[in-house]
């Protein structure tokens, strides 16, 4: 059992995030040690996924340099996340287990239900993309015969529906894009031609890897869609002072807890520091929720409000918005927690200056 002080916590999660002093020099590295990046479209500053690199590369990170590598394979998007391509093989038995191995939940009957009941409408999509190539969603037959239902958002999105569930089942994959519409194909044309790795040990490297890139986690947390926020038994067994229960740590960052140095960084909402807000406010007790979704006016950051990190602080929110017609990158507010120094602000000031530089924008406030 390791005995970890808050402040050793933040710091492993924080080194693990590839977020302190030493900045990683190569993209892909990045990726691989990450696992993933979010593909998230809300540009309010830039897509999530390049500010992510941005935050961990800096000015040297172009963001055509992850189009490349999604172009030329290195990355392959499986349920909205960018991974390295070799890692799909930690993914095909569950993707030939679909809707789950052993005893199943009712939701997992209930899928397998409807797409055995809409098979027809399966096998048309298939034969379309094997004759024809990558199509649209719109270009997809729809001949379902039974509808998809939901509380109201998915209602009769009966092709959307389907293709997801055909990605989970491996059968097909994105493959690109048209303009703002999504190409999909036969999975076994976009996806590395690699053995599938058995259930079990791909459950555990998966658990790995996630901790490798996390630091510390729960062994246990709340569902999250495509990606857990826990690790199960992996790592080692931790105690975080002031935390209840116990967590999982990597070793590899054991071996020198109180070496860190600590730099500013402005980070995506969907940034996995903070990604799991629970963790995040058990870790750096910082008070942050996304808020694009809420009603302006009851707003308290901003629309895509960036946290702040200062060394291993989480300390504030910087709300911003990349105006590109106008030339600017609109700096509505700064949101400081707790008390800031004037050394604070003005580093704050300059990853500001940093993030509108590498955008091509000029501050404005």
């Amino acid at each position: 059992m390791h005995h970890l002080t808050r402040e050793q916590a933040r710091r492993i999660a924080v080194r693990a995030q590839l977020l302190d002093g030493s900045r990683p020099d190569d993209l892909l590295d990045m990726i691989r040690h990450l696992t993933l990046l979010q593909v998230e479209p809300t540009a309010a500053v830039a897509p999530s996924a390049h500010v992510v690199a941005w935050s961990r590369l800096g000015a040297s990170y172009r963001q055509s340099s992850l189009d490349d590598l999604v172009a030329d394979g290195s990355l392959v998007e499986l349920r909205s996340m960018l991974r390295p391509a070799e890692d799909l093989a930690l993914y095909r038995a569950e993707m030939a287990a679909w809707p789950g191995a052993g005893p199943l939940k009712d939701w997992e009957i209930s899928l397998a239900r409807w797409v055995e009941a809409n098979d027809d409408t399966r096998r048309d999509i298939l034969a379309k993309l094997h004759d024809e190539g990558p199509c649209t969603t719109r270009e997809l037959p729809d001949t379902t015969l039974v509808p998809w239902q939901s509380s109201g958002w998915n209602n009769d999105r009966n092709v959307r529906r389907l293709l997801d569930m055909m990605v989970q089942r491996g059968e097909v994959a994105l493959a690109g894009m048209d303009g703002r519409d999504k190409l999909w194909d036969l999975a076994e044309r976009v996806y590395p031609d690699t053995q599938p790795v058995p259930l079990a040990e791909a459950h555990r490297l998966r658990g790995e890897r996630r901790l490798r890139s996390l630091g510390l986690a729960r062994p246990r947390a709340a569902l999250s869609p495509a990606e857990p926020n826990d690790v199960g038994p992996v790592g080692e067994e931790a105690r975080i002072e002031d935390v209840r229960g116990t967590w999982r740590v990597d070793p590899a960052y054991l071996d020198a807890p109180d070496c860190f140095e600590g730099r500013v960084a402005l980070l995506s909402p969907l940034d996995r520091l903070v990604f799991d807000r629970a963790r995040m406010a058990e870790l750096f007790e910082f008070d942050y929720q996304l808020e694009m979704y809420k009603p302006k006016d009851t707003r308290r950051f901003g629309y895509w409000a960036l946290p702040v990190l200062v060394g291993d602080r989480l300390v504030g929110k910087a709300d911003t918005t990349a105006e590109r017609d106008a030339g600017v990158l609109r700096v509505s507010a700064v949101h400081e927690d707790g008390a800031w120094t004037r050394a604070m602000r003005g580093a704050v000031d300059d990853e500001i200056a940093s993030l509108a530089l590498w955008l091509g924008l000029d501050v404005e406030r």
